[in-house]
């Protein structure tokens, strides 16, 4: 818990750093956010929460595919914490995998299926995120908007969207026929390397079990998860009266996640609000209001997640929790 609040603070001096000089007075975004509809503040916090629960009961729906059976509230609890993990430190993506795994493991899933669930959870990450970029485009282009219009997003996401889909499909077809265990013979640095890949494949191996339809559960959650952050970031636009509608808000939203896979910062702490903060203001939003805005979308689905992370993580101290 202590190590997370500190991680808190580093965020927010991240963010102080990459906004110094990009932000209006502290007293006119206060103004502005004391002058919000708390209605529609309270459907983003419940908007927010919508795309964590949508991850939990994707990473449990793959699971118990995969034969282990997590409790709700455990599941929630693991998803919390290491998300808090991939937010708030450095390399914390890779940080929160390994936490992730663990606790899979204690509560009862081997190492090959809670990395699988990982591996595929992953992947739907990516396709889900496509399909919104699928249906932003489409939707941009039957509208006719021109504001922050642009095809390179477009094109990375579709490459990465095609890689997954080949990855998935060879996968599935070949991973039963491969063995690198001949190949580990000898010590030292070479022989963990193959141990590793050998892992790997394994947990590959252990995903090639998902049927179709899991996959396609899969995708969906993911799905709802990235329209749910979407919505909350238009909900608390509204809650400002941003003088922007909702296709506009759609294309920064999906500008600006290029950007936040980058991992420059833990979390995009930083490089994403002052994103953000810049796509809003060349669509013509005021800088006092848009600031606001940005500080209030980040704070729901970043910056709180590192304190109600902590407190899952002391959670999972009790042991496990396994479904009987």
């Amino acid at each position: 818990m202590k190590r997370l609040l500190v991680a808190l603070a580093v965020a927010v001096g991240f963010a102080a750093i990459g906004l110094r000089g990009g932000l209006p007075a502290p007293r006119e975004v206060l103004a502005a956010l004391g002058d919000a509809d708390y209605g529609w503040l309270l459907l983003a916090a419940s908007l927010q929460s919508i795309s964590v629960g949508a991850f939990a009961f994707q990473q449990r729906r793959l699971l118990h595919s995969l034969g282990a059976h997590l409790r709700r509230g455990h599941a929630f609890a693991i998803v919390l914490a290491g998300t808090a993990i991939s937010i708030s430190m450095p390399a914390g993506p890779a940080v929160a995998t390994a936490f992730t795994i663990s606790k899979y493991q204690r509560a009862g899933a081997t190492r090959e299926v809670a990395a699988a669930c990982v591996v595929v959870s992953g992947l739907a990450s990516i396709g889900g995120l496509a399909l919104l970029y699928a249906g932003g485009g489409i939707a941009i282009v039957v509208g006719s908007a021109t504001t922050l219009q642009n095809w390179q997003p477009l094109a990375v996401v579709a490459g990465l969207a095609a890689l997954t889909t080949a990855t998935i499909m060879i996968g599935r077809r070949y991973a039963r026929r491969l063995s690198l265990r001949r190949f580990g013979a000898g010590s030292g640095v070479r022989q963990r390397l193959w141990i590793g890949l050998d892992s790997a494949l394994d947990a590959w191996k252990a995903g090639t079990e998902l049927k179709v339809r899991d996959w396609a559960t899969a995708l969906a959650y993911a799905v709802v998860k990235w329209l749910a952050d979407l919505t909350c970031l238009i909900a608390v636009a509204r809650a400002l009266d941003l003088p922007i509608g909702a296709m506009t808000l759609t294309s920064i939203y999906l500008s600006v996640q290029i950007v936040r896979q980058v991992p420059l910062t833990p979390g995009g702490v930083g490089v994403v609000e002052f994103a953000l903060l810049g796509a809003l203001t060349t669509a013509g939003v005021g800088g006092v209001t848009a600031a606001a805005a940005v500080l209030l979308y980040r704070l729901l689905s970043c910056w709180l997640i590192i304190p109600v992370g902590g407190i899952a993580a002391l959670t999972l101290r009790h042991g496990p929790d396994i479904r009987p």
